[in-house]
């Protein structure tokens, strides 16, 4: 792991923690990392910490995906999104 020192609320340094613990090729939704965290109820809140990381694929945010299926959204567009986990071997069931 690479040290980092990030800054934000105390939620969203605890999911970007748990987005850290993501292995490369694996997914997780949002409601498992919101669970994870401690916070099953805080699944939207989840989302919006994941979206306001500010060092993408150190803090992989893109192997958060939708518990319904899909990529899902990515601030530098879910092409890019898909194309990481693709390269990372993320199960074709998601892409």
């Amino acid at each position: 792991h690479i040290p980092l020192d990030v800054q934000g609320t105390a939620f969203q340094e605890a999911v970007w923690r748990e987005l850290r613990r993501i292995p490369p090729g694996e997914t997780r939704s949002y409601a498992d990392i919101a669970a994870a965290i401690g916070k099953p109820a805080a699944v939207r809140a989840a989302g919006t910490a994941n979206g306001a990381n500010q060092v993408a694929v150190l803090i992989p945010c893109h192997r958060v995906v939708p518990k319904g299926g899909g990529v899902g959204g990515y601030a530098w567009g879910p092409d890019i999104k898909e194309e990481l986990l693709r390269r990372e071997g993320a199960p074709c069931r998601l892409l």
